[in-house]
């Protein structure tokens, strides 16, 4: 079984982490584009073009699935990655928790980045999953690029910038972008208030890793007698995994449980 992950950057370790979890045989391959990030401010047409890319390159270790682990690549290129991997390829998008988040009954922060508060795609999750659930869009602007960077200091200011624009009552916090899955622990901390329950936090890895396995008709299967291996491609060259990624727990955990083996299919 062959599982691949597609971000512009090390977004994607949290859900390739998850994948390890649920099947650590799986061989993995990581596909990224340094050169071309951060998408985010990019035209969606460009978003779309380097998306496309990174699947191709990915696709050529012929997986059995493709999760593209990047909500900004959800939100402006699953279409045409649909249209041209599928059916030979299923893709597996990204997109914010919000309906298990909503399920609680709120309220409900959604921590994203600045292009994605109030896009029409985030927009419609809300009202089509959060009905009646008070729900507050929080822009944290440089999080996803102080998690990139490994930039610890960086991380704790946006983090505690964000934290200040959420209300004190609210029950659950959608990490809105995959990068800040990478740091839940210290977005937890900064959100929990004095004489009130922590909120919940909610990524999307390990649901997506697991839609990834129902699609191809593979179980769960956390113990195995052999580990898998795990490629990494950064634009289009094979590579290791960035130091970056070497920061976080993910990244640490895929580096100790997989060979890295060169980008080549």
């Amino acid at each position: 079984m062959r599982i691949a992950l597609m971000d512009a950057g090390i977004g994607l370790l949290a859900a390739a982490a998850a994948v390890r979890r649920l099947r650590p045989d799986a061989d993995l391959v990581l596909a990224s584009d340094p050169d071309g990030m951060p998408w985010g401010p990019r035209t969606p047409a460009d978003i779309t073009a380097r998306a496309l890319a990174v699947a191709e390159a990915a696709a050529a270790h012929h997986p059995d699935a493709l999760i593209v682990a990047c909500n900004t690549a959800t939100v402006h290129a699953l279409p045409a990655l649909r249209a041209r991997l599928e059916p030979g390829l299923p893709v597996i998008g990204t997109v914010p928790a919000i309906k298990p988040a909503a399920a609680g009954g709120g309220p409900v922060a959604v921590w994203a980045t600045p292009a994605t508060v109030g896009s029409p795609c985030q927009r419609g999750l809300i009202d089509r999953f959060a009905e009646g659930v008070r729900v507050t869009e929080v822009p944290c602007p440089g999080l996803s690029d102080a998690v990139e960077a490994a930039d610890g200091a960086a991380v704790g200011l946006a983090v505690t910038a964000a934290a200040e624009l959420t209300p004190d009552d609210v029950r659950a916090v959608v990490l809105g972008c995959t990068h800040y899955e990478l740091v839940a622990g210290r977005i937890g901390a900064a959100v929990r208030r004095p004489g009130l329950p922590p909120p919940a936090l909610h990524g999307s890895a390990g649901a997506v890793a697991a839609q990834a396995l129902r699609r191809i008709g593979a179980r769960p299967a956390p113990q195995a007698p052999a580990m898998g291996t795990l490629t990494v491609i950064r634009s289009g060259r094979a590579a290791e995994l960035p130091p970056a990624a070497l920061a976080y727990g993910e990244g640490r955990l895929l580096q100790s449980t997989g060979a890295v083996l060169g980008g080549r299919p």
